[in-house]
């Protein structure tokens, strides 16, 4: 244990734990702890980093930024959120597009269920399992209750679907649909365990809300910015949700978030009706533009390729049950629960990875990861699993292995 993580501990909340490793630092797909171990990172800061680590058009762009002009609130205007907020409007392909910057996901997701409010309705819709973020707006959008309980009552009035399941969806709604403001939605489930959306439900969602005035708002915060071999997961299906929330990926390893409304959505937010201190500032949106000007339509379509060929070679790993998801958004499901004990595993083989249930390992590498990196990293996660299963519960070895 280095100094770093020994003092951890004593200066902060103990919300995540004590870290394994002290990180120092990556390029591209690889990083280096303290000791000066090196590892392939397939988690990106949990599918933040989309150009992995030291990328150097954000260096340059952030740089440049920060010497000419900082943070100055949205009392004023500045070109590098101007810019960003055009070229996401552009990306979405609708004139009547606005967008409202913030500094992560879950106040994006905040941003939309204010936006949801606003239109007089009071009911909300949200996926069972899903995931919106820990504040407590997009804590009552969380369809997890194990996350919720400690902290209700939450914001009333939202209720909770099947996520999939159009059917029951069109049940719920039709018993009262003047009264419901807004459905939403992942594409594919992240904190879940990587579940895809099933094919046609976006679609179906989008019909319904179309019937009856309902806005449909998808969160693409982990599966944005080309995240899922689409710049949006859900242009899959080819539909255009009233609402898109993004975070994540779209800083490149800065804090940033989005809410991109079109039609009556985007012009339900008025002055005094919400803000922040720190959304848009001119540095971070540098960073985006940065971004936005790397991941372009051929840079998504290697990372549908790639995607496609890792998840080949996951799924000829002894141990796996089945790779779901897409692009570099990766769910792999284990044939026994050893998806905790593979993350701690897979640290000693310099493999960072991440496990959001028992039997599920969660990949979502830097999207520069290259198609070498991910064979090497393939091979180390079939090491991984073949030393976890030699394991007996008590984690001792077993006979064979001995």
């Amino acid at each position: 244990m280095s100094e770093i993580t020994s003092q951890w501990g004593e200066v902060l909340m103990n919300t995540y734990g004590t870290p394994p490793v002290e990180l120092v630092s990556g390029r591209g797909a690889v990083v280096t702890d303290s000791e000066g171990n090196d590892y392939i990172d397939l988690l990106a800061g949990i599918a933040v980093n989309a150009l992995g680590h030291a990328h150097p058009a954000i260096v340059d762009a952030v740089t440049a930024q920060l010497s000419s002009l900082g943070h100055v609130s949205n009392i004023f205007a500045s070109a590098p959120v101007v810019r960003l907020a055009a070229r996401l409007k552009e990306i979405v392909g609708d004139d009547s597009a606005r967008v409202f910057f913030c500094n992560s996901g879950a106040e994006a997701n905040e941003a939309a269920f204010k936006i949801a409010r606003l239109t007089g309705r009071r009911r909300v819709f949200a996926a069972r399992h899903g995931f919106h973020g820990r504040t407590m707006g997009s804590l009552a959008l969380t369809g997890q209750p194990d996350k919720r309980a400690a902290f209700e009552p939450l914001t009333p009035g939202v209720e909770y679907y099947p996520y999939g399941d159009s059917d029951y969806l069109r049940t719920l709604v039709g018993m009262d649909p003047s009264s419901v403001a807004a459905i939403f939605l992942e594409p594919i489930q992240g904190e879940t365990g990587v579940v895809p959306a099933p094919e046609g439900f976006l679609a179906a969602v989008r019909e319904l809300c179309d019937e009856h005035g309902i806005l449909m708002v998808v969160d693409e915060v982990q599966t944005g910015v080309g995240r899922t071999g689409d710049f949006f997961a859900h242009q899959h299906e080819g539909v255009s949700p009233d609402v898109i929330t993004m975070a994540k990926g779209l800083g490149g390893g800065l804090p940033i978030g989005a809410a991109i409304a079109r039609g009556r959505a985007a012009s339900l937010l008025t002055p005094g009706s919400h803000g922040t201190t720190f959304g848009g500032n001119p540095v971070v949106c540098a960073a985006a533009n940065a971004v936005l000007d790397t991941v372009d339509e051929g840079f998504v379509a290697e990372v549908a390729r790639k995607g496609e060929a890792f998840a080949g070679l996951l799924r000829d790993v002894p141990g796996v049950r089945q790779v779901r998801g897409r692009g570099l958004m990766l769910g792999v499901v284990l044939d026994e629960p050893l998806a905790k004990e593979a993350v701690g595993e897979g640290l000693r083989r310099g493999l960072i990875l991440n496990a959001p249930s028992e039997s599920v390992v969660r990949l979502t590498p830097p999207l520069v990861i290259t198609h070498d990196e991910i064979a090497e990293a393939a091979l180390r996660f079939a090491e991984t699993l073949a030393a976890c299963s030699s394991r007996d519960v008590s984690g001792t070895q077993t006979k064979e292995n001995n």
